[in-house]
């Protein structure tokens, strides 16, 4: 379940409308209205940890891997790049989701998605795709 749909179903566990949840943490309705339609996550942890402390729930249930890696984008390079981020998660979920590739296509993916990773990371340097450099 995504972070979206966690808040939606909590808050109307709770019996709380959209404008009462906004009101409690202190942020727009909008805003509130975004985080259930799942086209904006909390800028800060403290929002996480806010929501968990209302609902009584883990702190971290809000937080699984993939949102901490949107959210941490976003403090990095703002809306497009947690916009790239979730884009990408979607995308290699939907290939290995979508049982259409045999488990060595699949295994080769994942290698090579982690090859690429660990190349980049070692070197210590920002990966340009050929198609922006000149």
């Amino acid at each position: 379940m995504k972070f979206g749909e966690k808040v939606r179903k909590l808050r109307k566990e709770k019996g709380m409308t959209q404008t009462e949840l906004a009101d409690s943490l202190g942020i727009t309705l909008r805003t509130v209205q975004n985080y259930e339609a799942g086209s904006v996550h909390p800028k800060s942890r403290d929002i996480y940890y806010r929501l968990a402390e209302m609902f009584g729930v883990d702190k971290n249930y809000f937080m699984t891997e993939d949102e901490e890696l949107i959210r941490a984008a976003y403090e990095r390079g703002g809306r497009k790049s947690a916009a790239d981020v979730e884009e990408l998660i979607e995308g290699i979920c939907g290939l290995f989701a979508g049982g259409e590739l045999p488990e060595e296509d699949m295994d080769a993916a994942m290698k090579a998605i982690s090859d690429a990773y660990f190349a980049v990371k070692e070197e210590n340097k920002k990966y340009t795709p050929k198609k922006y450099i000149s």
